[in-house]
């Protein structure tokens, strides 16, 4: 019986340990890049920048339907220094194509993102164009959905 709630004891402990690593990782990875944010939020604040000129962008190649593969469908976020912009996006299909546009305003969306658009608008905010994978981990900004916030 005690060995039984000693090694209990161990996988928990190693467990705990492997978590807190993981923990340890992630924040990290998102100071780094709150303060790429914030040296490219004192750019614009400097002067040094255009704050109106589109100067950010990402795009993110992917498959949107089971039918086509190749990653023929894309998202493209442009937004300039202050995070307003649009993201754009193309879902490929073998008989039609729809494009969609959505306007950014102050780095947030207006309307719902797909989790394609969100990763291009997060990879343009923290300058890892122009091109990006689904598979690099960004630092999450929260839904940003402002229309809730309007009504």
């Amino acid at each position: 019986m005690l060995v039984a709630v000693a090694v209990a004891g161990l996988v928990a402990g190693v467990a705990g340990l492997s978590i807190a690593v993981v923990a340890h990782n992630r924040v990290n990875q998102v100071v780094d890049e709150c303060g790429q944010m914030l040296r490219r939020q004192l750019q614009v604040a400097s002067g040094t920048v255009d704050e109106r000129a589109l100067r950010d962008l990402a795009i993110v190649h992917y498959d949107a339907l089971k039918e086509m593969s190749g990653h023929r469908s894309f998202s493209l976020a442009m937004i300039n220094a202050v995070g307003d912009g649009v993201v754009v996006s193309s879902i490929n299909g073998r008989t039609e194509t729809r494009t969609y546009a959505k306007v950014v305003q102050g780095g947030h969306p207006v309307e719902t993102l797909s989790p394609e658009e969100s990763h291009a608008l997060r990879a343009a905010r923290l300058g890892k164009g122009p091109i990006v994978s689904m598979d690099d981990p960004l630092a999450d900004f929260g839904s940003g959905d402002r229309t809730s916030a309007r009504a």
